[in-house]
């Protein structure tokens, strides 16, 4: 089988490793635009739930993959400048290059090629392939060629975001809110190496707005974030990695498939990272669709249908509840009066998906926080 990938991130990579890994014989190869460790960004997190899908699928794979990551047991809320920690909740944090770097390591040895600076937008620019995975993106050119076919809608949010990093450790993954004269800022960040953190800041556009900042430089936007979260950082420097104000763009598609062309990774759909790591969700859907390609070698329609099938049902779902997420964050300034235990407990439930029992269960310390405020809440108010 001839396959071609168009998009060499997380999705279109770790597709290629397993399909190549199954069945030598194919020719697998991965046109990808940039040139080879170009890439944006900063860190990646992973859940516990996302990293036992890989273990799964390719144990020695996953002990390469998780070899360097930073791992930690907990989560912090910080509200009103009080840190409420939530316990139980494991995530594995790595750089993105150095995510990347494993991939592609892992693909040469098998012997996927790799063609860096191969920009691909048209799937008949690849007239002998049996199967096209288009994985270019959550701007995918491809898909926007064919999207009479596809019918892919957008969903375009309000907040606006800058992705930065910092040499400030966050060892926990820390959702940070600052009520400031100008409205509220958050910050998600979270430490990825020995010596970095993510460090992404989200705030609404009237916000946005009123601090000039939608007409400010990229250095004048880290210059003012440096200010609002000045507590939070220690003295610590933004840094600037192509940190333009960026809008969350929450993308589906109606058909994941045409003929012999599929769509995976953001292509196929966004995730917003309130709720986890797109990473993760396009992983697993590189796994469900080699699973499907090997039982399905010799009709590739069918093999498309049962990926589609496999993966459609998660899909809306995990989208829906990134829907109530970014909802919540949109709308956290009728929250930014509640005191810190009641604020992160409103955060953890915002999604509909966690219960009260839930949360008990995961961290009885917090609960008990939780139903000792409200008890003193009670009392006040009798």
């Amino acid at each position: 089988m001839k396959i071609a990938v168009i998009g060499g991130g997380p999705a279109g990579l770790y597709f290629s490793l397993l399909m190549k890994q199954r069945h030598p014989e194919d020719e697998i190869v991965v046109h990808e635009r940039n040139a080879a460790h170009a890439t944006y960004g900063w860190g990646v997190v992973f859940s516990d739930i996302a990293l036992a899908f890989l273990k799964e699928a390719d144990e020695a794979f996953f002990r390469k993959f998780t070899a360097h990551h930073t791992r930690c047991d907990y989560m912090e809320i910080v509200h009103q400048g009080v840190p409420v920690r939530l316990s139980n909740n494991h995530f594995s944090r790595t750089s993105r290059i150095d995510m990347l770097r494993v991939l592609q390591e892992a693909c040469a040895e098998v012997g996927v090629e790799v063609r860096y600076n191969s920009h691909i937008t048209d799937p008949a620019q690849l007239p002998d392939a049996d199967v096209v995975i288009a994985a270019d993106g959550v701007n995918s050119e491809v898909r926007t060629r064919m999207a009479e076919h596809f019918a892919p809608s957008f969903d375009e949010r309000r907040n606006k975001f800058a992705w930065y990093g910092t040499s400030q450790l966050f060892h926990p993954v820390s959702l940070i809110f600052r009520q400031t004269p100008h409205g509220v800022f958050m910050a998600h960040a979270y430490q990825y190496s020995p010596g970095h953190s993510t460090f992404l800041v989200e705030v609404d556009p009237e916000t946005w707005q009123r601090c000039g900042l939608d007409t400010a430089t990229e250095d004048e936007s880290r210059a003012f974030c440096e200010q609002i979260f000045a507590d939070d950082l220690g003295g610590n420097a933004l840094l600037t990695n192509r940190s333009n104000w960026f809008q969350a763009r929450v993308v589906s598609n109606a058909r994941w498939s045409h003929g012999n062309v599929v769509l995976l990774g953001d292509a196929l759909r966004s995730v917003h990272f309130s709720l986890g790591s797109g990473t993760r969700m396009a992983m697993q859907d590189a796994i469900a669709l080699f699973d499907a390609l090997c039982a399905n070698r010799s009709d590739v329609p069918a093999a498309f249908a049962a990926f589609e099938q496999s993966r459609r049902g998660a899909s809306d779902r995990f989208q829906d509840a990134a829907r109530r997420s970014l909802d919540w964050y949109e709308s956290v300034d009728q929250r930014m009066q509640l005191d810190p235990v009641s604020f992160a407990y409103d955060y953890m439930l915002r999604t509909g998906r966690v219960s009260h029992e839930d949360l008990r269960q995961r961290d009885p310390a917090f609960i008990a926080q939780v139903e000792a405020v409200k008890s003193s809440l009670r009392e006040h108010a009798a």
